[in-house]
């Protein structure tokens, strides 16, 4: 199973808006798969950003749960962020957890400008 991942919006400024797409490939996504989120920023540890599992129920974490839509089909899974902060300037993964097995994208830079 591998990801492809585009961001739609570029460089972004402060308070601005972006969607992520992570697109399947070489398998199917199944329904009892969960996929998420995640993010890096420079010198810190990836964190979670939101996952969301096949009967489309989702979790975010505190810092972003307001500014974040995640959502899934069949081909891949998908971030609406808004109101962008510098702060959320990162390398996004897009994850998808098959029964306790890892599978990553192989990450997408976003850049909020103030």
């Amino acid at each position: 199973l591998r990801f492809s991942c585009r961001v739609w919006g570029g460089l972004v400024q402060a308070g601005g808006f972006l969607r992520l797409s992570c697109a399947a490939h070489y398998g199917k996504i199944l329904s009892t798969d969960v996929m998420g989120w995640y993010r890096q920023a420079p010198g810190k540890q990836r964190e979670l950003v939101a996952r969301i599992n096949g009967g489309a129920s989702a979790a975010y974490t505190n810092s972003m749960k307001d500014r974040v839509i995640i959502s899934r089909d069949n081909t891949g899974v998908f971030l609406q962020m808004h109101i962008l902060q510098p702060e959320d300037t990162a390398v996004y993964y897009c994850n998808l957890d098959r029964l306790g097995i890892d599978y990553w994208g192989k990450g997408t830079q976003v850049t909020v400008s103030s």
